[in-house]
């Protein structure tokens, strides 16, 4: 199958667009529909075949499953909600292991400065016991579209 660039580009687009409605959903009602993460997941398939990257497919998809395996504890410890982990672990299906470092540091700037805004009251939060609770949506959704913009068209390594 050959690549299709323009149509790849165009994924991405449609992706981003996801991403900030997801983002906007979780900022408002402290959720993330299931529609919206089966969306980027669907969107990721057809990515991966009209890119050329279908042939590192199966290697994204056991990445963002052992890494959906780690998050499950931090769920299980009340640390993260269910849409949390099903949009991580989407987002891990798009980076897969190679831009999953990018994505990583970007999540964690983008988490530090929601963190910050939420504290200097800029940015709302729930309370939950003893615990302040922020959408992590917003941040997700920042990391994989600056993932995308800073080389995820191009992985490091290309598997067969």
């Amino acid at each position: 199958m050959h690549p299709h660039p323009q149509a790849s580009l165009w994924i991405l687009v449609i992706t981003a667009v996801t991403l900030f409605w997801v983002a906007l959903t979780d900022l408002r009602e402290f959720r993330i529909p299931n529609e919206l993460v089966l969306a980027l997941v669907g969107l990721y398939l057809l990515y991966a075949l009209v890119s050329g990257q279908w042939v590192t497919m199966r290697w994204n998809i056991g990445f963002a499953l052992l890494m959906m395996a780690g998050m499950i504890y931090a769920y299980w410890q009340q640390q993260m909600g269910g849409g949390d982990l099903k949009l991580l672990a989407a987002a891990f299906l798009w980076t897969g292991p190679w831009n999953a470092l990018l994505f990583a540091i970007l999540l964690l700037v983008f988490v530090g400065v929601h963190y910050a805004a939420v504290r200097l009251g800029w940015a709302a939060a729930q309370q939950s016991g003893t615990r302040l609770r922020i959408p992590l949506a917003p941040a997700v959704a920042g990391a994989l579209i600056g993932t995308f913009a800073l080389g995820f068209a191009m992985p490091a390594f290309q598997g067969a």
